[in-house]
């Protein structure tokens, strides 16, 4: 997994956490579903570098 990929996914995935919480401060709903689909994406995407990262190895 390159450092830009590792770099990305935590950014998303920190950034989905950021609003989910700011949909809990303020009774939105639709932004901490936003804020949980962020984090869900940025999840799936680390696990795909892994597994690329698995196939590179063997």
């Amino acid at each position: 997994m390159g450092l830009d990929d590792k770099i990305g996914n935590a950014a998303q995935k920190l950034g989905g956490q950021g609003k989910e919480a700011a949909g809990n401060a303020t009774g939105d709903e639709s932004l901490k579903a936003e804020g949980r689909s962020d984090q869900a994406k940025g999840d799936l995407k680390q696990a795909g570098e892994k597994i690329k990262d698995a196939f590179r190895k063997s």
